[in-house]
């Protein structure tokens, strides 16, 4: 029967700029065998292109309408509730500005007048950008963010994401932000849900963080595989309260489920 893969790739297919060990050797048998294979990012600093040529760079042949963002989910997701005089203030960085652009989403730059609030991953977070988004909340703008994953990993270690800025902006204004695009959301599932048409049991998350990717499959009734290769240890796999249907050294081992 044929099976449904969705990747994450920080820590799962790659850990910065440097390929998982037998990745691309993976991912080619399963297509060889016809299974459906999927690229689920929750990083919202690339676009999908971007995405495709790094894969590219680490001889994995990923074609664009398999490649999903967290930015490029959001928009969709957007595009949908959107009315027509809508604006939205971003806090981000230029990936998710042009991913919006690129959905005809009307992008202003005074918080003011801003209908709705995208909060993603800034490497340019300061005090004045906190103090914009709080305005903007206090006048009942519409907040949704493109992840909630805290740090990401990378091959220098973890670094600080879109779940840090999410912490600000919810210290100053006392309300969590309830509306996140990426994973777990059942906005991410919807999407590829319908993109691979399978049934659920059909269907495998691989990815390397409990609270993301193995929390998403649990909930939606999806296979959930556990990678040791990024931020969670072998310790913490076994210990937390997300148990993993299946817990491997790395995606090298997948064919042997």
């Amino acid at each position: 029967m044929m099976r449904g893969y969705v990747f994450d790739l920080d820590g799962t297919i790659y850990l910065g700029e440097k390929a998982i060990e037998g990745a691309a050797d993976t991912l080619h048998v399963l297509k060889q065998r016809g299974d459906k294979v999927i690229f689920l990012s929750n990083n919202p600093l690339y676009s999908r292109y971007d995405l495709q040529k790094k894969l590219a760079a680490f001889g994995i042949d990923a074609k664009f309408d398999e490649i999903y963002n967290s930015n490029y989910i959001l928009s969709l997701y957007l595009k949908q509730k959107l009315e027509v005089d809508d604006k939205v203030w971003v806090l981000g960085e230029w990936p998710l500005f042009q991913e919006l652009q690129n959905h005809s989403i009307s992008i202003t730059h005074n918080p003011m007048d801003a209908d709705y609030v995208v909060i993603s991953w800034d490497r340019d977070f300061t005090y004045v950008k906190l103090h914009q988004a709080f305005r903007a909340w206090e006048i009942g703008a519409e907040f949704i963010a493109t992840n909630p994953d805290r740090t990401c990993p990378s091959d220098t270690g973890p670094l600080p994401d879109c779940g840090a800025i999410i912490g600000a902006i919810e210290g100053a204004t006392g309300e969590a932000i309830q509306n996140i695009a990426g994973k777990p959301s059942s906005i991410a599932v919807n999407v590829i849900q319908q993109a691979l048409d399978l049934p659920q049991a059909s269907c495998y998350m691989v990815g390397d963080r409990l609270e993301t990717d193995i929390a998403m499959a649990n909930f939606h009734r999806w296979n959930s595989i556990l990678v040791l290769t990024g931020v969670t240890s072998e310790e913490l796999a076994y210990s937390h309260t997300i148990k993993p249907d299946y817990v491997l050294n790395s995606v090298e081992e997948l064919l042997s489920i």
